[in-house]
């Protein structure tokens, strides 16, 4: 199986594609963000490797999650229209106790991602893993001792930030783990401010780079915007994100779709069967002009042969796309089953379909060409009449399923 993966995120099923390298983007968090304007640093990125993002923010200092679900940002998401909202919550508040998370951080996260979905629907909700204070928060740590140092904090941090991406369905951008990494391999570049909180430019620079890898998916090292950095500290920085998150991305996006199926041809029409993992809206092309959205269709093709037919599934609008190679033995092309005493007249018809001989029949159907039922009839009396005044000129397959379990095909063809 040859699978064709599109990175292109679609609106709905429609026709409106928006190029992943064109974001328009929503920054919902406070001063960490806010410090050396976070959001430019991402834009002037992309400028230097031919993307682009537009974008709003809303930062007031030391706001918590449950601040934003009743602040202007819950006024923002409910404007529609982005493609991205990054989300990040009080610095320390993620590190405290599992009692004082599960309450006060938690069911803000979901509140704020379910807002986006809701008035976003292929919007990418991203959460930003913040970092250990340099000397953890001792203050704090006097009461509870797991984020009395950096790696106590930092650890705990990371792991908060990964459970809200996992039980939201969002993407995270890993700067913590980037800024841990730097902090053990390349300890001369300071990452930090004077009040060993906030980022310096390096620390937001860091930052940036993770970001511009979730968010376009692409090798930070591409990137030729240094900032007010020297060439060498930049070079390294990009490197360190390449290799903590460029080299791990699918660990660090929500669920991507997997797009599969399996079928069998029933004699009457071909049963698909969806396969497809991670998926949330599918479109079927059976590669003879006609499609459909089910999740699991019968088709009836317009006649025997090879067709390849194309399954695209969806998770947020995102697409991945199977195509397979299909020989189907059944058709409204082929000849009419031989060996019954099943009758169809006047055919070609007009108005009305007689079908007579219909002892021991469980069921007709009758479909269009494109696989459409347009006609069914449980438990027939020995003769039926069909109105076919409504139906389209054509060729239709009527399908007789005897109470054996036999399926017959006659051809109708409507004038």
């Amino acid at each position: 199986m040859k699978k064709t993966f599109i990175l292109t995120i679609f609106w709905a099923l429609g026709q409106i594609a928006i190029a992943q390298s064109n974001l328009n983007v929503l920054f919902i968090g406070n001063s960490y963000t806010d410090v050396n304007n976070l959001p430019s640093l991402i834009q002037q990125m992309g400028y230097s490797t031919g993307d682009t993002i537009t974008y709003q923010s809303n930062l007031p200092g030391g706001s918590t999650f449950g601040q934003h679900c009743n602040n202007n940002s819950m006024t923002l998401i409910r404007q529609g229209g982005w493609d991205v909202v990054v989300l990040q919550e009080q610095s320390q508040n993620p590190s405290f106790p599992d009692v004082q998370v599960q309450n006060e951080v938690f069911p803000f996260a979901k509140r704020l991602v379910d807002s986006v979905y809701a008035n976003n629907p292929c919007a990418n909700p991203v959460f930003y893993m913040t970092w250990g204070r340099k000397y953890g928060d001792p203050d704090n740590g006097a009461i509870f001792p797991p984020i009395a140092t950096y790696n106590g904090m930092d650890s705990l941090l990371a792991l908060r930030y990964m459970i809200m991406k996992e039980d939201n369905d969002a993407s995270v951008s890993p700067v913590g783990k980037v800024w841990h990494y730097i902090r053990d391999s390349f300890p001369s570049i300071e990452l930090y401010q004077s009040d060993n909180s906030h980022p310096s430019m390096a620390g937001s620079y860091a930052a940036a780079c993770s970001f511009y890898t979730v968010l376009f998916g692409k090798d930070p090292t591409g990137i030729t915007y240094t900032s007010s950095l020297d060439a060498a500290t930049a070079t390294t920085i990009r490197q360190v994100a390449k290799k903590v998150v460029y080299d791990s991305l699918s660990k660090w996006l929500r669920p991507l779709p997997d797009a599969d199926f399996s079928y069998s041809d029933n004699n009457g029409g071909v049963a698909f069967t969806n396969n497809s993992q991670k998926a949330d809206s599918y479109l079927w092309d059976f590669a003879d002009g006609t499609t459909d959205t089910a999740a699991n269709p019968t088709h009836v093709f317009p006649a025997q042969g090879t067709y390849n037919v194309k399954l695209i599934a969806f998770r947020h609008c995102v697409p991945d796309t199977v195509v397979k190679a299909i020989t189907v033995h059944s058709g409204v092309g082929l000849s009419e089953t031989v060996g019954n005493s099943i009758e169809l007249f006047p055919n070609p018809t007009a108005n009305y379909l007689r079908i007579s001989g219909l002892e021991n029949v469980k069921s007709i159907e009758i479909y269009s060409a494109n696989g459409k039922k347009v006609f069914e009839k449980t438990s027939p009396s020995v003769t039926e009449v069909v109105d076919t005044k409504s139906f389209a000129g054509g060729i239709y397959a009527v399908g007789i399923i005897t109470n054996d379990g036999s399926i017959l095909r006659k051809k109708l063809i409507k004038k």
